[in-house]
């Protein structure tokens, strides 16, 4: 079951996420640090779980190479790469989960919750309030397998093809060939073996003599 993380305090994140691009990279990023730059509740503690979920922190709460990515210009465009990382199993399914209802997303986190009602607004509101501050480009186009080109596990939601003719067939000898272009999307996610399974089908499948 998947555990996705919720802050209690869901609406500091965008000031959180405007001081790491106001002040310098601490060494480690601890609960006195956050008190440091102004985050003292004892509630502020649960951001430190959502900064390392979209991988700004790592597991030893040290910034990442992509908390120092995020301080630069494209800060938005950083953020919303790692939303869609951190959050791989959501885009799997919702491949703009962005975009979604609130419903649909309570659906998501519901099924994947051992916590209450309480918890899955947490989820949401925390899903929104990282999604408020970054932004989308290269948004996965709608895409279809050719016949029979089926990658299995956590490859099929990340591995797509897509045919697109160029030309009309020929309808006898003389004639327009038809020009089958196909786009392969593999995410950094896949393993080894995920990636060689997608291409041994292509080899079986698209390149038939």
């Amino acid at each position: 079951m998947v555990e996705y993380t919720y802050s209690k305090v869901a609406g500091k994140i965008g000031s959180l996420l405007s001081k790491i691009r106001e002040v310098g990279v601490p060494p480690k990023v601890t609960n006195n640090w956050l008190k440091s730059i102004g985050f003292k509740s004892s509630n502020d503690g649960s951001l430190l779980r959502v900064l390392k979920y979209v991988g700004l922190v790592d597991a030893s709460n040290l910034p990442t190479s992509t908390w120092t990515q995020y301080r630069g210009s494209k800060h938005k465009q950083v953020l919303g790469d790692a939303i869609r990382t951190g959050y791989s199993e959501l885009y799997a399914v919702y491949p703009d989960a962005h975009k979604r209802s609130d419903d649909e997303l309570d659906h998501i986190f519901s099924t994947s919750s051992a916590g209450g009602k309480q918890v899955v607004n947490a989820t949401i509101a925390t899903f929104r309030a990282l999604v408020k501050e970054a932004e989308f480009s290269g948004v996965a186009k709608s895409q279809t397998h050719p016949p029979d080109l089926e990658p299995t596990g956590k490859a099929a939601s990340i591995a797509t093809a897509t045919m697109a003719p160029t030309a009309a067939a020929a309808t006898g000898p003389v004639g327009p060939a038809l020009h089958i272009d196909v786009q392969i999307h593999i995410s950094p996610d896949a393993s080894p073996e995920q990636i060689e399974k997608i291409f041994s089908s292509m080899a079986k499948h698209l390149y038939k003599a």
